[in-house]
């Protein structure tokens, strides 16, 4: 089992519970974009709690970057993490992760369950290929949005938010229903990503079905 020891080089906050944590890449070191690794922290009592986190840079970064959104009141490893700084250090163990890029698509993303696709969509915008793909991101309230500027600059029309929370101008309002698949999907014979929590996958999934997707073309990861 492969075990890396990085340092951190930044680590900033990108939500009010989103973290952005960038290391050091240990040589070699390779992952497709899409995938994740578990972490555990080099300190004691630590060293052995793993949690699984997504790469959101990509494989060309001579960095390692983690997106990670943190629950404090859990007491776990992610309020851990909201108390390290610049050079504490994490284990890396082994890389692992089902979604990988298989064609133009739509993304279908609930809250945190956006980290794996960040680095796809990163990867696709460095090589000029992001062509037609589209990003649907679900979530509470519209601060709870991971890089919604970015997001915004290299999807422009083919990011939709909608938020189940609060109404926001310019932002759907409530849960994805058949009907706005219907409204925002031209196209159901391409390939869908799907990544969030359990029954919100489970939900989408059935809806798609019912608009006539290939079980096959659908391609998700629980979180």
């Amino acid at each position: 089992m492969e075990q890396h020891i990085v340092k951190i080089k930044s680590i900033d906050k990108v939500t009010h519970d989103t973290l952005s944590i960038v290391t050091d890449k240990p040589k070699p070191f390779s992952f497709t974009p899409g995938q994740a690794t578990e972490i555990s922290i080099n300190k004691k009592d630590w060293q052995y709690q793993r949690r699984p986190f997504t790469f959101t840079c990509i494989p060309e970064n001579d960095f390692l970057e983690f997106t990670i959104k943190t629950y404090p009141a859990k007491k776990g490893v992610t309020n851990e993490l909201l108390q390290l700084s610049k050079n504490d250090e994490l284990i890396l163990h082994d890389v692992f992760g089902s979604i990988a890029y298989k064609g133009e698509g739509v993304f279908i993303a609930g809250g945190a369950g956006v980290t794996p696709f960040i680095s796809i969509l990163r990867f696709l915008h460095s090589k000029n290929e992001l062509r037609n793909n589209k990003l649907i991101f679900a979530n509470k309230t519209k601060a709870d949005i991971i890089l919604e500027q970015q997001f915004k600059n290299i999807l422009g029309k083919n990011f939709i938010n909608i938020l189940s929370a609060e109404k926001e101008n310019g932002y759907a309002h409530g849960y994805i229903t058949k009907e706005f698949l219907e409204k925002n999907i031209t196209d159901f014979t391409k390939q869908f990503y799907l990544c969030g929590p359990d029954p919100m996958m489970e939900a989408v999934e059935k809806l798609l079905i019912e608009l006539g997707v290939d079980s096959k073309s659908i391609i998700q990861e629980a979180f």
